[in-house]
């Protein structure tokens, strides 16, 4: 069949989700790069705020506080330190974190979960104004979470396309200026081209949604530490998965300079017999990025992932260490929060302390995404790995 064909075909069938064939031997995938060149970015009217909103998160020096999880996750947090899941705790850790005085000087970002981003203090303050204070951009977790994919290999999808349109303009009422989509690849179950097909066409399409409601969307396919393969494996799988993220963003015309990465670092899988090097890791991760990502695309903001608070820090400082097509930096859930979890313990008066221990995190980040931070003095809590098996959000 002549490759032009092929390009006519490919795009009729875009939304088509392929079999269970391996996604490295994908007949005509090459004959879809023509496809590309003839591809028109239409400029949304909210296209400047976009690459303005994305270019002020990805500063120097700062990065993203992710505090998204779901009520049900965040119960499990707050049962670590013997707290009920109410919404009167969960507003309190909430509140804990997001009047941080002076977290604005390391923190650019704060993705929120919806029950947060309508909260507010106790003195009736409204979080995203607590926010907007310390020059801190809100954001949201818009996804409807993981579900088993059918004729997948016991594999995930992600849900919430449906109704995501008119979601996400009342975020954008409430404040937000950017959003979250999270859906997983999981290595030990293949991965099966079902599974990165659906995945790279669900983050393009919550991609282009977002756009087109103001919100700068953080395109995530995390690639998971299960699995005892070796860094290899791992590269060969990012590669594959980003390589079909963006062809498909640029299918659904996504603007690159008005989104940002969230990808997790290239690693052996989490039950490997041998662990790599901070050096060794951004050498995989920045090859595979190098090969991927267009320059156009403003930040990397990598997840933890499940890495102990020293080990994500010490990766993004390995990475910073030359300069970079992108602003690399993080944007960590537990990498930010064990520490202060483990310091409050749900007391009022170990509020102060509780924040500090977060400044002391975001502060080490900071200098990770400058290319300057040492692990000296860190304690030996936050070298401890927070890896669980199969976690969900």
């Amino acid at each position: 069949m002549a490759c032009s064909s092929m390009v006519k075909l490919n795009a009729a069938a875009s939304s088509w989700i392929g079999g269970q064939q391996s996604f490295n031997q994908r007949s005509g995938s090459a004959c879809r790069l023509p496809s590309r060149r003839v591809s028109v970015i239409r400029a949304g009217s909210y296209t400047d705020e976009l690459v303005q909103t994305a270019k002020s998160i990805a500063s120097p020096g700062r990065g993203i506080l992710a505090i998204d999880e779901s009520n049900a996750t965040c119960g499990k947090r707050l049962a670590s330190i013997g707290l009920d899941n109410t919404e009167t705790n969960r507003q309190a850790y909430r509140q804990l974190l997001l009047t941080t005085p002076g977290l604005g000087e390391y923190i650019s970002g704060s993705i929120l979960f919806e029950e947060t981003l309508y909260q507010s203090t106790t003195d009736g303050k409204n979080f995203v104004d607590c926010l907007r204070d310390e020059n801190i951009v809100p954001g949201i977790k818009v996804d409807k979470g993981l579900v088993p994919l059918p004729g997948s290999n016991n594999e995930s999808w992600c849900q919430g396309l449906d109704g995501l349109a008119s979601r996400s303009a009342e975020y954008y009422k409430q404040g937000a200026r950017f959003a979250k989509w999270r859906t997983v690849v999981s290595i030990p179950c293949g991965p099966s081209a079902l599974a990165v097909k659906e995945a790279a066409w669900g983050l393009a399409r919550y991609a282009a949604i977002s756009q087109d409601n103001g919100l700068v969307p953080i395109v995530e396919p995390e690639i998971l530490l299960d699995g005892d393969h070796p860094i290899e494996r791992t590269l060969e799988v990012a590669e594959q998965v980003w390589s079909e993220v963006f062809y498909y963003l640029a299918e659904n015309n996504v603007v690159f300079e008005g989104i940002l990465l969230k990808p997790s670092m290239v690693t052996p899988g989490a039950e490997h017999k041998e662990k790599a090097s901070p050096e060794n890791i951004a050498k995989y991760t920045l090859t595979m990025l190098k090969r991927r990502v267009p320059p156009a695309v403003p930040g990397i903001m990598f997840l933890s992932g499940g890495q102990s608070e020293v080990e994500a820090t010490l990766n993004l400082n390995a990475m910073n260490q030359s300069p970079n097509p992108w602003h690399v930096s993080f944007s960590y859930a537990r990498a930010l929060q064990n520490s202060v979890l483990k310091t409050w313990q749900g007391h009022p008066e170990n509020v102060e302390a509780a924040q500090k221990a977060l400044l002391i995190r975001a502060k080490a980040n900071s200098l990770a995404q400058l290319g300057k931070y040492s692990a000296e003095g860190e304690g030996e809590d936050a070298k401890k790995g927070m890896f669980v098996k199969g976690y969900t959000y």
